[in-house]
C-alpha cells in the first residue's frame, strides 16, 4: 500500500517536512508581502470596497453635526473669511492682486484637499487596527480610500468655488476645463502623500499630533493667501526656485490660471505643468512603493 502524505486518519507523515507540505498544498507565509504587480492586482480587486469605504467615511464624517454635510463647504469658506480678514485687510496681501476673493478661496480649497488627505492618511492604518488585524486585504486600501473620500469632498468644494468665481465676475471659458487634469494630478499626488503618511503614522503615533503644525507651515509657504511672485521678486534665486517647485503652490496656481482671467500664464512658475505631473508621478509611484515595503508589518508593530 502506498503511503500518503496526509493519511485518511489525519496523521502527518513524520518524514515529510512542514515546508514541503506547505509548498505541496499551496500554503504561504501569513502576512507575507506580495510582489508589487500582485499587490497592485489585489488592490484593484478591492476597488469596489475602496469606493464603498470612501462613501461611508464621507457620509459619516459629519453625521453628528446638526448641519451635516454643509460643513464640507462651510469649513473652507470660514477659513477663507478668516484669512481675508487677517491677511487681506489687516496685513494687506490683497494689494496688487486682482480678483483677490476668488484668488484666496481657490488657494484655500485646493490646499485643503491636500491637507485633509494627509491628515486622514496618517491615521489610515493606526486608526483602523481592528480592521487591519481582523481581515486580510492590501493595507493600501485604507489611505487610498480616505484620499478618495477627500476627493469627493473636493468636488463639492469645486462646485461652490465655481459659484464664487462667477459671482466675482468671471466668465466661463474653455480654460476652465484645465481644472480636470490639475485635479487629477493633485489627486495622485495626494494619494502618494497619504500612503507615505500612513506608513509613518503606523510606526510613530505622535506624528498625527505634529503633522498639523507641519502642514500649517507648508500652507504659509504655498501662496494660499498672497501672491508668491509679488513677495519674492527680490528674494535670492534658491528661495524662488524652492517656492516654484513647491507642489502645493503649483497646483494652486494652475487652478487659479484655469478659473481666473486676471491670473495669466506669466504668473505661473516655470514649467508649471511639467512640475505638476512630475510631482504626481514621484509621489504616486514612490509613495506606493514606500507603503508596500512595510506591508507585512502593519498591525503587528
Amino acid at each position: 500500500m502506498s503511503r500518503d502524505v496526509i493519511p485518511r486518519h489525519g496523521a502527518l507523515d513524520p518524514e515529510v517536512g512542514a515546508a514541503e507540505l506547505a509548498a505541496r498544498y499551496g500554503l504561504g507565509v501569513s502576512g507575507a508581502r506580495p510582489s508589487p504587480v500582485e499587490y497592485t492586482r489585489r488592490l484593484w480587486g478591492r476597488r469596489h470596497f475602496i469606493a464603498a469605504f470612501a462613501r461611508a467615511r464621507g457620509d459619516g464624517q459629519y453625521s453628528r453635526a446638526h448641519l451635516g454635510r454643509l460643513w464640507q463647504v462651510m469649513t473652507p469658506l470660514l477659513n477663507a473669511a478668516v484669512y481675508y480678514l487677517i491677511f487681506g485687510l489687516l496685513i494687506g496681501t490683497r494689494d496688487g492682486v486682482p480678483d483677490f476673493i476668488p484668488f484666496l478661496v481657490t488657494g484655500v480649497f485646493v490646499f485643503a484637499f491636500t491637507q485633509s488627505s494627509v491628515l486622514s492618511g496618517v491615521r489610515a492604518v493606526s486608526g483602523n487596527l481592528g480592521l487591519v488585524r481582523a481581515l486580510h486585504f492590501p493595507r493600501a486600501v485604507l489611505p487610498v480610500a480616505l484620499t478618495l473620500a477627500q476627493l469627493r469632498q473636493m468636488l463639492v468644494s469645486m462646485a461652490v468655488l465655481v459659484v464664487i468665481v462667477l459671482l466675482a465676475g468671471q466668465v466661463p471659458t474653455w480654460s476652465w476645463l484645465l481644472v480636470v487634469p490639475v485635479l487629477l494630478a493633485q489627486s495622485v499626488f495626494n494619494a502618494g502623500l497619504a500612503l507615505v503618511a500612513a506608513r509613518l503614522g503606523s510606526a510613530v503615533s505622535d506624528l498625527a499630533q505634529l503633522l498639523p503644525f507641519v502642514l500649517r507651515t507648508w500652507m504659509y509657504a504655498s501662496g494660499v493667501m498672497y501672491s508668491i511672485g509679488n513677495l519674492t521678486a527680490d528674494a535670492p534665486l534658491p528661495v524662488r526656485v524652492l517656492l516654484d517647485l513647491n507642489p502645493a503652490a503649483v497646483y494652486i496656481d494652475l487652478t487659479r490660471f484655469a478659473l481666473i482671467d486676471s491670473f495669466t500664464a506669466a504668473q505661473l512658475p516655470p514649467y508649471a505643468w511639467g512640475v505638476a505631473v512630475a510631482w504626481a508621478f514621484v509621489l504616486g509611484v514612490g509613495g506606493f512603493g514606500y507603503f508596500w515595503q512595510a506591508e507585512g508589518r502593519y498591525g503587528r508593530d
